[in-house]
């Protein structure tokens, strides 16, 4: 039997059982974003790591809010919300926030997150963040299932120069993995296949 270069190289490492709990440490879907949102005169931002992009057009989102979540009820109520995509910069505000609960604290003030109104939605945007995604709720048939909203994309303002930051990944257990170097593939890359 041949073996690659690769697997002689692993091979003091062999694969083992991993709880099925921890299937998001392979998985993480993206960036942790602060899901901001606001309804009958008050606002809150919670920590967010569940969510994935559905569809290019309309552009949709999934996101997993918590029941327990103050934002749950908000998002649920008001239908809006934004999703402000932060930079490393921002980890301890983000591990803060997602640390505590809008109902004992104003998290706004005790993380210094600075607030604008979003411009097509109905909800606090943070400005310091690198992207700020206006979404509305576009079908609701999950939530009380499994908690899984879905949202359209609305309005997306962000910072395009000079490049993007680093984005923080949640892989469980309190860690975070920071996103890497970006490498092009263009030249082999086949947009067709998309499907739009």
């Amino acid at each position: 039997m041949v073996t690659s270069a690769l697997e002689r190289a692993l091979a003091p490492f062999p694969l083992e059982s991993v709880p099925a709990s921890h299937a998001r440490r392979f998985l993480e879907p993206g960036p942790v974003v602060l899901l901001t949102t606001r309804h009958a005169g008050n606002e809150n931002v919670m920590a967010l790591g569940w969510h994935q992009v559905l569809e290019f057009s309309p552009s949709l989102v999934s996101c997993v809010v918590s029941r327990s979540s103050r934002s749950f009820e908000m998002l649920r109520a008001s239908g809006e919300c934004v999703l402000n995509v932060p930079g490393s910069d921002m980890l301890d505000a983000v591990v803060g926030v997602g640390n505590c609960s809008g109902e004992d604290v104003d998290k706004f003030a005790r993380f210094g997150l600075e607030r604008e109104d979003a411009l097509e939605v109905d909800a606090p945007a943070l400005p310091q963040c690198h992207a700020l995604i206006e979404c509305r709720v576009s079908d609701d048939r999950a939530v009380e299932r499994y908690n899984l909203f879905i949202l359209e994309v609305r309005h997306i303002r962000a910072r395009v120069t000079p490049r993007p930051p680093e984005y923080v990944h949640y892989v469980g257990d309190g860690e975070f993995m920071l996103s890497g170097k970006r490498v092009s593939r263009k030249r082999l890359f086949r947009p067709e296949m998309l499907g739009f």
